[in-house]
């Protein structure tokens, strides 16, 4: 029997419909990914099958007595609690347990009643069984792995970075070990080294899980069955992702041609009706009426139209854009323990690694004069015209549309340039026209990047730019970055985006620290 039985699906966003009569099943042994272009609906999935959302059609049912463990970004973390004790909130039926137990004893030494003894004895099978006594063990294990643990136990979570609170979240899903996993974007704020661990960690889980990623080398490592999403309805291939990806295209192209041929025949059907639904031939022509009624019509394709990411280029004599000299990082303190002393050439492609929470945003923000130095300093061109690629989501007003939000931004500019530089971008009429808040992560950052089509530099800072964008947008926003002219410093935990000949440097800051 399947873990999850999806049957009949169908589902509308605004005027786009992401799936229609759309099945699949989770089965126990599944490792399964999603995968689909920016916009089609994987995290819509995803809310519907934890139930956060209702679905327009269609069932979504879980097997009886299955527990999923969702992702949740949003949890609330109280201001106070330490990262040990948010841990610790994965065992809270555990903790409950020992308390009776703690209670029966105290109670049987006052009554010294019998059957107090047995049900303590009960519980205390119960927690060895459950493994209770290795909660500590577990929570630094996992701690460890995605480098909470260095932060300290006793750090508040309220003071946790974007970053640092993901980690937090995933944490404690992985510690309460659901049945099934269901992960959307897991890797968006996690280093190298942490993929690699996460990776391991999910080829192991003994239950089945769901992932929704754009990184594919990642998505590649943990998955052997994949469910895609596209023209309006969701296709489960069962093997590795090479092979899907390699049986997509070819189903694809059986589509399109399905597709050209079925428009073909309902434009020459519709023509033959027009022509004789009043003459000699209209019982042929009304015949044909009613089969074209009761045709099965394929979905057009969507808007696949490809992003084309554009980075304008102001001149510049200098050969040096960014020199620093003994540059010490931090808040209140120095974040790593050696100095940075690097430059930054024009025409220049500099890659910044080390695992999250190490320094890498606040090197980029002290190089933009946002954070004061701990120590030493840094050197700007004369000529040097900085442009920079924040890796939060954050809007003034997520009501606003795109359209309004660059309108905002470049008051002088014309509503039709915007228009095309959104266009640019792949995003449709309908999307530049929707609040920001309803398009999907890949579409805001799809914004983000029609912003910067405004803002001429010599010196890019790009901190994660691949987070939430789709596989032909990050080699868009490749292609970019090597034909920039300027320098580029360049944040990303993605090893697959560097792969090439075209990073010049990497400042790897862990072996700094």
């Amino acid at each position: 029997m399947s873990l999850l039985t999806v049957k009949n699906l169908s589902q509308t966003f605004i005027d786009k419909t992401l799936y229609e009569d759309a099945s699949f099943v989770l089965n126990k042994e599944d490792h399964m990914g999603v995968t689909g272009q920016n916009g089609v609906g994987k995290s819509t999935l995803i809310r519907i099958l934890t139930g956060e959302i209702s679905q327009d059609d269609g069932q979504v049912k879980w097997q009886n007595k299955i527990q999923v463990g969702y992702l949740d970004q949003y949890a609330h973390l109280t201001a106070g609690m330490t990262i040990k004790e948010f841990l610790q909130t994965a065992f809270a039926p555990l903790y409950k347990k020992e308390k009776q137990l703690n209670e029966l004893y105290a109670e049987y030494g006052e009554r010294g009643d019998e059957i107090l003894l047995d049900q303590a004895g009960k519980i205390q099978t119960l927690l060895e069984e459950k493994e209770f006594y290795d909660i500590d063990t577990k929570i630094d294990r996992v701690a460890t792995g995605l480098g909470l643990a260095e932060l300290g136990y006793n750090h508040d979570v309220a003071k946790l970075s974007g970053g640092q609170r993901s980690k937090l979240i995933l944490a404690k899903l992985l510690l309460q070990n659901p049945d099934v996993l269901v992960l959307d974007e897991p890797t968006n704020y996690l280093d190298v080294n942490h993929i690699d661990w996460l990776a391991d960690y999910l080829n192991n889980f003994t239950g089945a899980f769901i992932v929704v990623s754009h990184d594919y080398d990642f998505l590649g490592r943990i998955t052997n069955c994949i469910i895609d999403i596209d023209f309006g309805t969701i296709t489960r291939y069962t093997g590795d992702l090479k092979h899907a990806l390699r049986q997509k295209e070819a189903d694809r192209e059986s589509y399109l041609k399905a597709y050209a041929n079925q428009q073909r025949k309902i434009k020459k059907t519709k023509a033959y009706i027009r022509k004789n639904k009043a003459g000699s031939r209209s019982k042929s022509a009304k015949s044909r009426e009613k089969q074209l009624a009761k045709m099965d019509i394929l979905t057009p394709p969507k808007n696949n139209r490809k992003a084309h990411v554009m980075f304008p280029y102001v001149e510049t004599a200098s050969n040096l854009l960014l020199q620093t000299q003994d540059l010490v990082i931090g808040y209140d303190e120095a974040l790593v323990k050696s100095a940075f002393n690097f430059s930054v050439g024009n025409g220049e492609k500099v890659a910044v690694t080390g695992f999250n929470g190490i320094g890498k945003t606040t090197l980029l923000k002290t190089l933009l004069g946002r954070l004061k130095p701990i120590y030493g300093s840094y050197e700007l061109s004369a000529t040097a015209k900085l442009a920079y690629f924040k890796q939060d989501l954050v809007w003034p007003n997520k009501n606003m549309t795109p359209l309004q939000y660059l309108q905002e931004e470049f008051p002088r500019l014309r509503p039709r340039e915007l228009r095309q530089s959104l266009a640019r971008m792949g995003l449709t009429a309908q999307q530049a026209m929707s609040p920001l808040k309803e398009l999907s992560g890949g579409e805001q950052e799809k914004v983000k990047l029609a912003q910067m089509a405004f803002e001429p530099s010599n010196l890019l800072f790009l901190d994660e730019p691949t987070n939430h964008l789709d596989v032909d947008t990050k080699d868009s926003l490749r292609k970019a970055i090597e034909s920039f002219k300027g320098g580029v410093i360049i944040v990303s935990h993605e090893r697959d985006f560097f792969r090439g000949n075209w990073i010049d440097k990497t400042i790897d800051i862990e072996k700094m620290s």
